[in-house]
Parts: C-alpha cells; structure tokens; sequence
C-alpha cells in the first residue's frame, strides 16, 4: 500500500485530536479525507507526512514507517497544507528554484519546473512575486511545489481552497490525471469536489473513522429505504403496483410518474422489469435514488 495508518493516535494534553484510526490508500486511488471542523483530518495529513510526530500508533509511506524513515517518506511524499506556506518576497520560478534545489533535483529541474509552472496555468504570473499573487494563484504555487519533485504520493489539504470556478475545474482535471499513476489523499469541504475526484471517501469525526468506503456503497448503506423513480409512457392502475412484492410504498407523482419505496433497489428493479412485461406496461425511464453524499455525510457526523 502507498498509505498506511494502523491504530494511529495524536494527543494533546488530555484530548485526543486523533484516535486509534487505521485506512490504506493504494498506487492509482484518488481518496477524500472528509470530515468537520476539528475533526482530525490537518492532524492526521501532518502525521503521515512526518511534520506531526503520533502520540501512538504508526504511519508508513510507500513502505517506509513516517518515524523511522522520515527523509525517505519526504522524497515521495508531495504535500499541501491548508495554510499554504510561501514565501512572498520570492518570485515564482525562484520559489521553485529554491524547493528544487531542497529536493536536490538536479539537472532537470529547470525544465521541471517550466513543466509545472505550464501544468498549473501560472505561466502569466510566473515573473510576479508571490506576495502579489491573488489566492487562486498563490494555491498553484503550492500545488506547483508539492508536484514539483514528481512524487509517489500526493496529500492535499483543501487543495482548491481561494480558486475560481474555472479554476477548481482545470485543477480537478489536474489532480485527477495525477492521480492515474499516483496516490492522492485530499481533505476538501466541497461535495462536489469529492464526486468529481475521489473513487473512494474517508470520513473522520472527532478524531475517529466513521466510515471508509466508495460513494455509491456509502449512499446505499445510510439509505434504509431507497427510492426507485418509474416514468411511464401512458397511464395504469394504481392497482397494478400491488402486484409488486418489494415495495414498502407507492405514490403518484404527476402524470405517469411514479414514487416506490423499497428496502430492496436492486431487486425490485428486476421485479419491475418482468412486472412490466406481464401487465404489457412501457417504462420509459427507471432511477434509484438515494441521500446524496453531502446528506450521508451530516447523519455520520451528527451535524
């Protein structure tokens, strides 16, 4: 696994910031780190990068354990704090030139860096100082010198935190493509950052996982009852439903639009299918719904 973190604790004083939490992360996953204000997902991203030592437990990176081989974690870690610290009296190249140089990269670093300064869309700013850069811009110069030394592993703490739109969709696209190749563990507030991005969600909450699993099985399992939405071309019975033995209940929503409520999505969906079938009924359209990720996300962490 590129990320491991078995029974990993951080406390401070008598508060456990972090508690006993284990999860892996392997080569070519795009995995969002999710949770509140205070939950535990800065401390837990500092952890494993070896900026934060754990109270307990242990944190390893690509195989090297974060407390014993910190150096060799760093060369394959690439990381973007929340608080993205810069120097603003550099310019944008000598910033780079200067995290190259500390990664002692060597000969290719020039053209390296002009590949990430194009990568991140900062060519236009790249003469500026970083203290005159906009939020958005000063972002991907962070984003810029955690990719600069072509990691293995990517750890991303709100890593479209001050962009624009436009923006956050060119860096999503980025990441994403990163993340063919690599292991990416991204914190962000946005749902639809974690839909657009991530196969797989984390969720922590005061200081605990409470679930670590793929969006879809994460909706379907905080959904007691599902809701299949059935549009059919003409009009039937309302009687006709009842035929349907995974059905809690029905209801009609306008026109030929129908509402039913199961425990049971998937089967009653093939149910449906042969149900149509016997009673001679065209369906036009059929969609389970479930609660959404942002829903799934307030009833795990009580907010």
């Amino acid at each position: 696994m590129s990320i491991q973190v078995t029974e990993l604790t951080k406390l401070y004083d008598t508060q456990k910031a972090v508690d006993a939490i284990s999860f892996q992360v392997k080569k070519g996953e795009i995995a969002g780190f999710l949770g509140p204000n205070g939950a535990g997902k800065s401390t837990t991203m500092k952890m494993i990068t070896g900026y934060l030592p754990p109270t307990s437990g242990t944190a390893s990176v690509c195989g090297f354990d974060v407390a014993d081989k910190p150096m060799e974690v760093r060369k394959r870690v690439g990381y973007l704090p929340e608080a993205n610290p810069l120097y603003f009296e550099m310019y944008v190249r000598e910033y780079l030139e200067f995290s190259a140089g500390i990664h002692k990269m060597g000969n290719g670093s020039k053209q390296r860096i002009e590949d990430m300064i194009a990568l991140t869309g900062l060519g236009k700013e790249a003469h500026k100082k970083i203290g005159a850069l906009s939020k958005g811009y000063k972002q991907r110069v962070g984003l810029s010198q955690a990719m600069l030394h072509d990691p293995e592993v990517l750890i991303l703490d709100e890593p479209t935190s001050g962009l624009d739109p436009n923006q956050i969709v060119e860096i999503r696209e980025l990441i994403k493509n990163i993340g063919a190749d690599k292991t990416v563990l991204l914190s962000t507030h946005i749902m639809q950052e974690v839909q657009a991005m991530c196969s797989r969600v984390i969720i922590i909450n005061n200081g605990r996982i409470v679930a670590d699993d793929s969006i879809e099985k994460l909706q379907q399992a905080k959904t007691s009852q599902n809701t299949l939405i059935l549009q059919l071309e003409s009009a039937i019975e309302s009687a006709l439903f009842g035929q349907l033995t995974n059905v809690v209940n029905f209801e009609s929503l306008n026109g030929n639009k129908w509402k039913l409520v199961t425990d049971e999505p998937e089967r009653l969906r093939r149910e449906v299918m042969q149900w149509a079938l016997n009673n001679d009924v065209n369906i036009s359209s059929m969609q389970v719904q479930t609660e959404s990720l942002e829903e799934v996300f307030r009833s795990l962490t009580g907010r």
